[in-house]
């Protein structure tokens, strides 16, 4: 399901109209209305804030996963039975690579389209990468660094930060965040 589609649900669960939402969003209706139907870039950090405004963790928009064997539920995670979120429009898709979110850090996988750019955002605790294919351009607070396969980063994810892939070809990140933010 395209995560529009389920902001929309989510949003009439609540009793929110478009209207509602917008205003303490900080968007337009227009805007609101094109993310509801897929059809506008939808950037991480406003997907954080309508996470806020609907009252779920970010996380609820990862797609449920196969079922597993019950002895690997809490520890293991097979490559086939990631949990996926496609940001639409954006170019950017996030595999849950962690057994669950309760723990003090999540692990994610992220695949980076040529031009895909993140948008701006921060949230509380602190992230470290590994660039596992292509190259990445990442802001951290104003600063500019430019990443190649192998390269790795840590920072506090207070400061305000953003990624690109300034590339040609795909760019695969491994993420390590505490605590969990989606």
């Amino acid at each position: 399901m395209q995560i529009g589609r389920q902001i929309r649900e989510l949003r009439k669960l609540k009793g929110l109209t478009l209207t509602d939402m917008a205003q303490r969003l900080g968007v337009s209706i227009g805007y609101l209305s094109q993310i509801e139907r897929d059809r506008s870039r939808l950037q991480i950090g406003t997907l954080k804030a309508i996470s806020d405004v609907l009252g779920v963790h970010i996380n609820w928009f990862f797609q449920a996963q196969p079922e597993r064997p019950p002895e690997e539920v809490e520890y293991i995670v097979r490559a086939e039975s990631r949990r996926c979120m496609t940001f639409t429009g954006l170019g950017i898709r996030e595999e849950l690579a962690s057994p669950n979110l309760a723990g003090p850090l999540e692990l994610l996988v992220s695949t980076i389209e040529p031009g895909a750019d993140s948008g701006d955002y921060s949230h509380e605790g602190a992230e470290a990468g590994f660039v596992l294919t292509g190259r990445l351009t990442l802001w951290i607070n104003g600063r500019c660094f430019e990443l190649r396969e192998g390269d790795s980063f840590s920072f506090p994810s207070t400061l305000t930060h953003r990624c690109q892939n300034p590339g040609t070809t795909v760019t695969r990140v491994l993420w390590v965040i505490t605590p969990p933010s989606y």
